[in-house]
């Protein structure tokens, strides 16, 4: 079992450029099929958070690197942690 972490964002205010990448953006993290995934965007759409496994902070990183969201430098704030749920 891997380590869990959390991916919370907000986003950057184009929401044109916004609106056109988010279907990338959801293929991207359901390709992955990643253990324990649950994700989704603030009732406001202003960012959204992501939650999933890995086995390393480096991992986490990399996956996240690789979001159609930040690809595109459309967001404004991104933090990632571990999460100790118990």
């Amino acid at each position: 079992m891997g380590k869990r972490f959390v991916f919370f964002y907000f986003m950057k205010k184009e929401p044109e450029r916004i609106k056109a990448v988010v279907p990338l953006h959801i293929e991207y993290w359901r390709k992955l099929r990643l253990n324990n995934y649950l994700g989704g965007p603030f009732a406001d759409r202003t960012g959204g958070l992501i939650t999933f496994e890995a086995e390393s902070l480096e991992k986490a990183t990399s996956i996240i690197m690789k979001d159609p969201f930040v690809l595109q430098g459309l967001l404004e704030n991104k933090w990632i942690k571990e999460w100790a749920v118990e």
